[in-house]
This record gives structure tokens, sequence and C-alpha cells, in this order.
């Protein structure tokens, strides 16, 4: 027999049902009257072998298959502009890349756009949905492959194939197989892709999909997204004040993760809102990046959120935490990485001036609700949820964000993409102080044309060139671009 293979062959009475039809072989490496014999256990029909493996898993990610509908449970509730505006991406023949923090409904949208998909006729199965994120899979390099290969083999669709990858970043070289396929089946494929970090984006890889990746943003909930989850329909906004500054206060201190928002006992929040915190702590940076610190990063992380819409320097917080100024940035780009936090650079229209070591820096907080569940609080802080609040509107609405200070100061600077300019500040107290209007006119001194507003608690006016709104009025009227 030497040390060539015995192929044993079993009737299919004794395979089980997703194989019979398939001709196996199996192997055992035995030792026998002092000899060893190879068993190979190869399947002949390696495809056969795919389909049962994987089965389970495929249709489980991918129940429309069977139903051709996205169940409820998966689909949630409708949030109308990033559904409309990713559905608006669905023609073109890049891949999208749909990134933002944990949790923060990534994953619905995608089963919204495969809903939406389904109702304007395509065929179920062409569409593939598989979730790199599930602790069951294994994320090696070769498993989009896999995936892929054992889904057509599954499947054999024809016509365009949507392919969507959610968490695609555990997968480390996921960017090349991506490009390999997009380079060889064109408009055949449309992959929409998501990911928790802002190194999907990256300058290698932006290099390597050049040309090929149309970037989108999620966020937690807008307050109109906050509305309508809530089930509040918005009819007339004088008649409705009073219940939506109601809505407001809520949203001001519960943020805008969706089960946060949907489940109504505060503690169960707070416990959720710190497991997300530290999950993305673990998950995305202490684990991803081999951090040894991880005391000091939690340590950088609570600071930050304390002491969120402050000014801050490199060398101030490094001396208050005790570390290494070099690390201390180091981490602060994870943690921006990773859409926890967000630093923000004095405006100056010279990029070296404005990103100068020297130049003091403000940081936001990717949410309010977050925010609130990790950070020290000796009081309500509602000035620093509205400024946060406003910053991350801004984020929504596309605009580049800056601050600035002269002799006074001016919270915002948001430029649109055509280079229009907004000075922004935002009070929240009953009275409007001269503060904001001064900051405002030194600003718009020295850049004409700039827009001028001032975000209030209630005041509204418009006076001299300056527009006075309330934050409630100023966010709901929407959506608008920068």
């Amino acid at each position: 027999m030497g040390g060539n293979p015995y192929l044993c062959y079993f009737t299919e009475a004794y395979l089980p049902v997703q194989l019979q039809g398939c001709s196996p072989t199996f192997s055992l490496d035995e030792r026998f009257n002092g000899k060893t014999f190879n068993w190979d256990i190869r399947f002949i029909n390696s495809s056969c072998l795919k389909s049962f493996m994987g089965l389970e898993t495929l249709k489980k990610w991918n129940p429309w298959w069977v139903s051709g509908t996205v169940p409820a449970a998966l689909s949630g509730i409708e949030r109308d502009e990033d559904l409309g505006a990713l559905s608006k991406l669905i023609s073109a023949k890049e891949m999208v890349a749909v990134t933002g923090v944990r949790r923060c409904g990534k994953s619905t949208l995608l089963f919204q756009l495969i809903g939406s998909l389904l109702k304007s006729g395509v065929n179920p199965t062409n569409i593939f949905y598989f979730n790199f994120d599930d602790p069951g899979e294994d994320n090696s390099p070769k498993t989009p492959d896999a995936a892929y290969n054992s889904y057509r083999e599954l499947n054999n669709p024809s016509g365009r194939q949507y392919v969507l990858f959610d968490e695609i970043q555990n997968v480390k070289g996921w960017e090349k197989w991506v490009k390999a396929h997009y380079d060889l089946q064109g408009r055949d494929v449309k992959f929409f892709v998501t990911g928790s970090n802002t190194s999907m984006l990256s300058d290698s890889l932006s290099k390597l999909l050049t040309g090929r990746m149309l970037p989108y943003e999620v966020y937690p909930l807008s307050f109109r997204e906050y509305l309508s989850f809530v089930g509040f329909k918005l009819e007339d906004e004088d008649t409705q004040k009073t219940e939506i500054k109601h809505h407001l206060g809520r949203y001001l201190e519960v943020g805008g993760f969706p089960e946060a928002v949907l489940d109504r006992d505060s503690d169960i929040n707070s416990q959720r809102l710190r497991e997300y915190f530290n999950s993305i702590l673990f998950r995305d940076i202490i684990m991803a990046r081999g951090i040894k610190e991880s005391a000091k990063l939690a340590e950088l992380t609570k600071y930050v959120s304390t002491n969120v819409a402050g000014t801050f320097s490199y060398n101030k917080i490094s001396k208050v935490i005790n570390l290494n100024i070099n690390t201390m940035k180091e981490y602060l780009h994870f943690l921006q990485q990773a859409y926890l936090v967000f630093q923000v650079n004095h405006f100056s229209y010279s990029l070296k001036e404005s990103l100068a070591l020297q130049k003091p820096k403000k940081v936001y907080f990717i949410d309010n609700g977050m925010r609130n569940a990790t950070a020290v609080r000796h009081s309500k802080d509602e000035g620093k949820l509205a400024e946060n609040t406003v910053f991350l509107e801004l984020k929504r609405r596309g605009c580049e964000v800056n601050f600035w200070k002269g002799k006074n100061e001016v919270d915002f600077v948001a430029k649109s993409p055509d280079g229009a300019l907004k000075a922004i500040n935002v009070t929240y107290g009953d009275e409007v102080g001269p503060r904001e209007t001064k900051g405002l006119i030194e600003f718009s001194k020295q850049h004409k044309g700039a827009e001028l507003l001032i975000i209030t608690r209630d005041a509204e006016s418009d006076q001299a060139g300056v527009k006075l709104t309330p934050l409630w009025k100023w966010l709901i009227r929407g959506p608008e671009k920068c």
C-alpha cells in the first residue's frame, strides 16, 4: 500500500441530507501492522462542501432569498435622510464605503437599502449580505473570497449583483480583494462596505481605490430622526414648540444611538452606552492597536468627555494625565479614528497655521448620551451639550468645521464645499451676552461676507447682520446642506 492514499466512498444513506448527491472521501493518518496509511479526507465535489459548510451562515444573513423581503427585526425604523443619500449612489459604478461609530445604525441602513432594492424589482438572490463582525466567523483574508464564491455557487445570480460587506475592516487586506473584483467585473457588481474606523479611508487605502470608492459617513440620530423614532409628527413648529423643547431636553441627555432612544429606562441606557463605549475602546483601539497603557487611554478619554466643547493644548493634557506628549497625541488620533472624539483646529486659510501645535484646539464627542454616561459631571452641562449637538449637526450637513479666536471667540466657523463661511456662536443661557455678538462682528471684519449666527435657547431675532435662532428650531429645519 505504501504511502498512497486510500479513498473510502460511502453510500448516500450515511450522509447528511445537505451532502446527498456529493461523492465524499475522507482520510485519517493511521498505523496498522507498523505501516502508516493516509486516508484522504477531501470531498471530490469541493463546491458541495463549501455550500454545506456555508449554507447556514449565508441563509442566516440573507433571509430575503427565501421570503423575498427583509424582516422587520432587521430593517428597523427607516432613516429617510441617510437612506435617501445612499439610494442615490446605487446607480453609480463606484463602491460605497459607509463609515461611522459602532452601534450608530450602519447595518440597519444596509438592510433598509436591501429593502429598497427588493421594492425596485431586484431579484432577491442577486443581493448578498455578509457580516464580518460575527464572533463565530473566521475573518482571515480568504473569507471574503470563500463567502462570495459560496454565494455564487449556491444562487448562480444573473444580472447585476449587489454585495454588501458589513464591518469589513475586520478582514486584513479586504481592499485588495474588493479592488480585484471591482476591476474585473465593473458594473456587474455593486459593492457596499461598512466599517467603524476612519482608517478605512486612510491615504494608502484611498490610493489603492482611487476613482473606485465613494465615502459616506453615518452618525447617531439627528434630532429630526430622534423625533421620528419616538413617534413625534412635526406639523406646526409654533404650536408644537413646548413639546419639541421637551423632546430636545431628552435628546441632549440620551443622545442619538437608536437603541438608547427607543428605551425609556435611563439606568439601562447608561449601562448600555457605557458598554458601547468600553467595546469601542477595547475592540477598536486597545486590541486593534496593541495598546499597553490601557488605563491611561481610558483616563484620557474620560478627560476629553468631561471637557467636551472646551479648548485644550497637547501640553496641558499631557501634564494632567502624566502621559508622554507623543503617546498622548497618538491616543487622541486613535480615538478620532474610532469616531469617539473630534479634534477641531483654529480657522485659517493657511493650513500650516491651522495645524500649528502651539495653537489651541477644541474637542467634541460623538454622542451626548455616551458622553454623559462616561464623563465626570457636576451639573447638567446644558451649554456644553448644546454646543456638542451643534457641532455634530454641522458634521452631518457636510461642513468643514473649525473655531476662531481673536480678542473674542467664535465657537464654529463652518465652511461649505463652495467656500462660503458661517460664523456661529452657541449660548444656552437665559440671556444672550455681548460676548456672543462681539466675536462674530470681529470675525466678519476679517472675513467679509460670512453669515453670522447665534444659536440660543429661546431668543430669536435678526438685526445688525447677526441672526439669533433657537436651537430646537435650527435643528428641525432640514435636512440642510452646509
